[in-house]
């Protein structure tokens, strides 16, 4: 098995169960512990795998309202609206994009009220100059990773 096979392999292992430990990930990929564990770090060190977290759902906790939020900005604001979007808490995700608008941020509300006020109080920056939000009706697919090609 290649090096970047057994990467594969071990990141794949690892997205189907995030708190597997080093022996049952061993056993599953039939080679020692120690070089489970030596991959693992070789793959943290380089920023591949960026850490260990829960996957948490939202709408369990009382937040079923998902907004995607377009924003056409100034140019020279692009950084300082990105970054103001990125520390809000209920912001999931914030992108720079192409086409028609400058920034498309997706966040999580417990309420339309909830939205609206986050969304006003966003708009009232005045280097916005247009937006556009959507409510999801229908989360068909979120937060899904793939799993990476692997050589058999």
């Amino acid at each position: 098995m290649t090096y970047e096979n057994l990467d594969a392999k071990l990141i794949n292992a690892l997205l189907g169960d995030g708190r597997a430990s080093l022996r049952s990930l061993a056993e599953e990929l039939d080679v020692s512990v120690t070089t489970v564990s030596n991959h693992l770090r070789d793959l943290e060190d380089e920023g591949v795998i960026e850490g260990y977290t829960p996957r948490v759902n939202y709408d369990a906790l009382g937040y079923d309202v998902t907004a995607v939020i377009q924003l056409k900005v100034e140019g020279s604001a692009l950084p300082e609206i990105t970054e103001r979007l990125r520390t809000e808490k209920q912001m999931i995700s914030v992108y720079e994009v192409t086409g028609d608008y400058d920034i498309i941020a997706i966040g999580k509300f417990r309420d339309t009220d909830g939205m609206n006020t986050q969304i006003k109080k966003l708009l009232t920056d005045a280097d916005i100059r247009e937006s556009n939000t959507s409510v999801v009706l229908n989360a068909v697919t979120e937060n899904e990773q793939f799993e990476l090609d692997v050589d058999e």
